[in-house]
């Protein structure tokens, strides 16, 4: 990580998009949304990067714990993880070529196939959450209650965009 600068950018910038362009809230929060996913993204691959794995992979491994069967077709994945087919694939494809997962048919429907967990990528994702996890997602400063705030305001926004329907 680069050294602190010795102020904050965004508030700089929001002044001086007040002064000069007008209103400014809306510009500063979403720089710095933008700029805390940099910083969360940056610890995440830090803490992952030795297991391995990318977060898309890694939400892949997670998402396949929690299927009752251990297994998903490629198709719910993509639903599930919000990724296109080819994205999908993809993770599949480096995952299944490390031994965490693997393709098998699906027991009643020739045209589907399901990815299923191994042994070695339920260990993976058990390893991979436990670094994660003990850095707190990336996510420092924040109380717990501030932690679940944060959450439904971005959740507010999400809905608002059309991400899902509830």
């Amino acid at each position: 990580m680069n050294r602190p600068l010795p102020f904050d950018p965004i508030a700089r910038a929001a002044r001086l998009w007040e002064d000069r362009i007008g209103p400014s809230g809306t510009m500063a929060a979403v720089t710095g949304v933008m700029r805390v996913q940099q910083i969360i993204q940056s610890a995440v691959d830090g803490a992952l990067k030795p297991h391995g794995l990318t977060f898309a992979r890694y939400e892949a491994l997670v998402l396949l714990t929690f299927a009752r069967s251990a297994s998903l077709p490629m198709r719910v994945m993509g639903e599930r993880l919000q990724l296109h087919p080819t994205s999908v694939t993809n993770i599949v494809d480096r995952l299944e070529r490390d031994g965490l997962v693997k393709r098998v048919p699906h027991p009643t429907d020739r045209r589907t196939t399901l990815v299923e967990i191994t042994d070695e990528g339920r260990a993976r994702r058990e390893a991979a959450t436990e670094a994660v996890t003990a850095i707190d997602f990336g996510l420092n400063g924040l109380t717990e209650r501030q932690t679940e705030q944060l959450t439904e305001l971005l959740t507010k926004v999400r809905r608002a965009a059309g991400d899902f329907v509830e």
